[in-house]
């Protein structure tokens, strides 16, 4: 691979976006290398969580327009339809959300565009205190089409999403949290720490638990509160499976 870095180590997958002279724009390599990363973290069972970051001063600078608008400037609307199961990011805004064992985004450094979508797309985001945000298609005469309208509502509200969009202006770490769009801003020198600390809390708990809690986030957004609350019990308690590991944890508290 010549623009994503893929390691693995202890249990956990780091995939680093590495186009540092192009602030880790995507364009169709990167991002048929990361579809490739993401079927084999997906297929891997000796890795439960992946660490999603970016080589340089950028987590990701968005799609590389030099490549994505004349692809679409010259599309139909067949290659439009077909474009539906494919999202950017390797899929990962559409499409390979679907891998239930969690990624963690380490945001280093600017998230704009459909940086920012990828950066919605995983599951726990954990910024650097130099990250800057955005939402800057507007810029350039599009909006978000992979996910980041859908994301910015359900992670900051309708308010927040308007805000963001219309405008396109950037929004500093301390702002990003205050907005919800992270849960954590820590020292740049830090990041990569508090990420690998947060994916290895992850892998104490139980595996099987971990990825029918996100496949059940996931099933329950837009349902209605019944159909939610019904979901959510039949996934809860189907999740312990033949109870083996359950009893074993139990076994292990009681015994402290």
């Amino acid at each position: 691979m010549n623009n994503v870095i893929y390691e693995k180590r202890d249990g956990v997958a780091y995939v680093t976006l590495n186009r540092p002279e192009a602030m880790n724009a995507i364009d169709e390599a990167t991002n048929a290398e990361l579809e490739e990363v993401w079927r084999d973290f997906d297929a891997d069972d000796a890795v439960d969580v992946a660490i999603l970051t970016g080589s340089g001063r950028a987590f990701c600078a968005g799609a590389d327009l030099k490549t994505f608008i004349p692809k679409w400037e010259r599309a139909n609307m067949l290659d439009v339809r077909k474009n539906f199961p494919h999202g950017l990011g390797g899929g990962l805004t559409r499409g390979q959300h679907r891998i239930y064992k969690p990624i963690i985004a380490a945001i280093n450094g600017h998230a704009v565009g459909a940086g920012l979508e990828i950066a919605l797309a995983c599951d726990i985001r954990i910024a650097s205190e130099k990250a800057k945000f955005g939402v800057f298609e507007v810029r350039h005469g599009l909006h978000q089409g992979d996910g980041g309208l859908v994301r910015l509502v359900a992670v900051a509200g309708i308010g927040v999403a308007l805000d963001l969009t219309l405008t396109g202006r950037e929004v500093s770490a301390q702002e990003a949290l205050a907005l919800r769009l992270v849960t954590r801003i820590v020292p740049s020198e830090e990041l990569m720490q508090a990420a690998e600390e947060t994916a290895h809390m992850i892998r104490r708990n139980s595996r099987n638990a971990v990825r029918s809690a996100k496949e059940t986030i996931l099933e329950l957004i837009g349902r209605p509160l019944d159909d939610g609350l019904r979901l959510e019990t039949l996934y809860g308690y189907s999740s312990l499976g033949d109870f083996a590991d359950a009893r074993a944890r139990l076994a292990q508290f009681v015994k402290k």
